[in-house]
């Protein structure tokens, strides 16, 4: 489990951004999977759900994970739900405690938010689709209407494909690049003619700080390259494997 230091001293907060260790799954879901959409054993998966609460120190009767749709939608969570009905949103927000919400990802961006002096937690997932659709900042306005303030607000960015792991196609950078030319920053040309090496990290950090957070840190983790860590999608297309693992990135209050 890696912990980050804007997030792990804050008072009746627990948070982990989880590797793929730990766990009882076995072959390429070795070994801590905790992807519900996955095709691994599915009371091997509850075990490294009931696993994960235990490390990040949460007592809650169930680890929460939306159905991710790259969407920039966003869910507050009163009380918890059974794994067969997880809403299709990108990120939840919390003030109740003792639930503990994450995020799944195997690439994307998972990032994790509190507010120490309001008691509001968030994780968010953000691909590609999710972060320049505006994931990030509806995470961080639901917070606000729950009592939160951006000047209070810490996020953690946690594990997830680096730059000199994401190719990119031609046409990809287009939609960064309408939203604001100086995200061009974030891609520099690739071996292949017209292909982009994309920072989504630091794109996602970008976002970030345009909201005047309190402070923001970032793990600088590649799921990609580090195979004995972490799952990573792409990893496992460029192997042609059937399936792949998930992570989760937890938080919540205690």
């Amino acid at each position: 489990m890696i912990t980050l230091d804007c997030l792990k001293d804050l008072a009746g907060i627990r948070h982990g951004f989880m590797t793929r260790e730990g766990g009882v799954s076995e072959g390429i879901y070795a070994t801590l999977n905790c992807g519900l959409g996955s095709d691994d054993d599915i009371e091997s998966v509850h075990e490294n759900r009931r696993r994960v609460l235990r490390m990040v120190g949460i007592p809650a009767a169930t680890l929460l994970t939306a159905y991710q749709v790259h969407s920039p939608d966003v869910l507050v969570v009163d009380e918890e739900w059974g794994d067969g009905a997880r809403p299709k949103v990108d990120a939840l927000v919390t003030r109740r405690a003792n639930i503990a919400i994450a995020a799944s990802s195997a690439d994307c961006v998972p990032i994790l938010f509190a507010d120490p002096e309001a008691h509001i937690v968030a994780a968010a997932h953000a691909g590609w689709r999710g972060a320049v659709g505006g994931v990030l900042q509806a995470a961080v306005k639901q917070m606000c209407a729950l009592g939160a303030r951006p000047e209070r607000i810490r996020a953690g960015v946690g594990p997830c494909i680096g730059p000199a792991s994401y190719e990119v196609g031609p046409e990809f950078p287009a939609p960064f690049l309408t939203q604001n030319p100086a995200n061009a920053r974030f891609f520099r040309p690739a071996s292949r003619a017209g292909h982009f090496m994309f920072d989504l990290e630091s794109y996602v950090a970008a976002e970030l700080a345009a909201m005047n957070l309190a402070e923001i840190e970032v793990a600088h983790r590649d799921t990609c390259a580090e195979a004995e860590t972490f799952f990573s999608y792409r990893r496992s297309v460029l192997l042609k494997e059937p399936d792949y693992g998930r992570h989760v990135s937890v938080i919540g209050l205690v």
